[in-house]
């Protein structure tokens, strides 16, 4: 069937609160290919939302979860144990920037944040949780709360769960400095709650949704100081940062600085759903048994999955190739902005492989959300599949796999100039 029966077929069958990004349906992908029902062939700088950094289909990863299959696909780990669960959590322990850790697996991102925060909270015996604006943490009760912008996510849903705050997220570029951030938690706790009440802050170390920015090195340090003089556990959300995603395993090793807890996801197992939360021992060891778990989390086909993921980065060296990428991604960039045909293009950012850009209005700094969803749709005609994002939906963010070869790195630029040369054009 076509693109276009399919989708008659999904609006009378799929609630539209399900959005797509693109009117495609895929019939085959790999790697940073993909192929959809009328037969076209496109580069995927999407990547299912930064889930296939080892790319679409990797040969090693299918190989492991076919094996696993053969031998059983579900027990549940609160019923009947297994031995990948347990050396997954080691080779996360180790791997993760925290001294001394333990990791418990769940299927989704969201129940990843939302386990955080509970082990927080029993942790402290506080209930209060600060997140920050612009951030994304999921779209449930409590991860929609802690969601920082309204349109789309919290449209129409009513207040969110009580004693969640927001403090500003420091963007420089965008008249946000170090210390307005600061100063915005202390506000809260001059107005909203006490300090001694919160029991967490959450926080991306590159918000995703929110446009990609990277919080200063300064203040990742001023709030660790922060959490460690108030009794607050820090908890980083690397759901979008993690596995390779920046040029390191996780974006917190660019900092130097030990969170409390961290949640993962996303890329962890290749396209399988299994998300976790890494955290230190004495903290992860609050939870009196039976109060962590859940029937799907860990399952043993995504938990093989995952083995193989980290084996990859391992022999393959991605994070070197994350980094790599990534700084071909900015000068190529960089090269549109300065070349004078590709409209007028803002900021440039990123950590290794996650890389995005703005566009803006003559001005050189209004928001130009209209130029952004048009680069995006020429994009697609041309054959490259391109996400928008952040607080004006004027960021375009570049998610290719850490395993694309330079030739569809080279290609997908290239299409991405031609897309911004015909829309400054037109």
């Amino acid at each position: 069937m076509s693109n276009a029966d399919l989708l008659e077929r999904r609006q009378a069958a799929v609630p539209h609160g399900v959005a797509s990004a693109t009117p495609l349906f895929v019939e085959k992908a790999l790697n940073a290919e993909l192929w959809d029902a009328d037969g076209r062939r496109f580069l995927d700088f999407a990547q299912g939302i930064a889930v296939c950094n080892t790319g679409h289909c990797n040969p090693k990863v299918m190989a492991a979860a076919k094996a696993q299959c053969d031998k059983y696909t579900h027990t549940a780990f609160q019923v009947v144990q297994y031995e990948p669960y347990v050396r997954l959590a080691e080779r996360l322990n180790k791997i993760a920037p925290i001294e001394d850790a333990k990791t418990l697996f769940f299927s989704t991102g969201a129940e990843a944040v939302e386990n955080a925060v509970k082990i927080a909270r029993i942790h402290t015996g506080r209930s209060g949780v600060i997140a920050f604006n612009g951030g994304f943490h999921g779209r449930t009760a409590l991860t929609m709360g802690l969601t920082g912008k309204i349109v789309p996510y919290k449209g129409g849903a009513g207040v969110h769960p009580q004693g969640i705050f927001h403090a500003p997220f420091p963007v420089p570029h965008h008249g946000i400095s170090v210390e307005d951030a600061l100063r915005g938690i202390e506000t809260i706790f001059k107005v909203d709650i006490e300090a001694k009440d919160v029991a967490a802050v959450v926080i991306e170390p590159v918000q995703g949704e929110g446009g990609f920015y990277i919080a200063p090195q300064d203040f990742m340090a001023c709030l660790r100081s922060l959490c460690d003089e108030k009794g607050i556990l820090l908890i980083v959300d690397e759901i979008q940062s993690g596995i390779g995603r920046t040029g390191k395993m996780y974006a917190m090793e660019h900092y130097g600085i030990e969170p409390d807890l961290i949640t993962t996801a996303k890329a962890l197992a290749g396209g399988f759903p299994v998300s976790g939360v890494i955290g230190k021992r004495e903290v992860m060891d609050s939870v009196a048994p039976g109060g962590m778990g859940g029937t799907y989390g860990g399952n043993p086909v995504a938990i093989a999955a995952a083995h193989a993921v980290l084996d990859l980065f391992e022999e393959e060296d991605l994070c070197a190739a994350s980094a790599r990428n990534g700084e071909y991604i900015q000068q190529r960039l960089s090269a549109f902005r300065d070349g004078g045909k590709c409209g007028h293009i803002g900021d440039v950012r990123g950590l290794g492989s996650m890389v995005a850009f703005e566009l803006v209005k003559a001005d050189g700094t209004t928001p130009d959300p209209q130029a952004a969803a048009a680069v995006m749709t020429k994009a697609r005609e041309l054959g490259l599949i391109l996400l928008v994002c952040g607080y004006w939906g004027n960021t375009l963010r570049l998610l290719t796999p850490l395993t694309i070869p330079r030739e569809h790195l080279e290609e997908g630029m290239d299409i991405l100039e031609r897309a911004l040369t015909a829309v400054a054009s037109a």
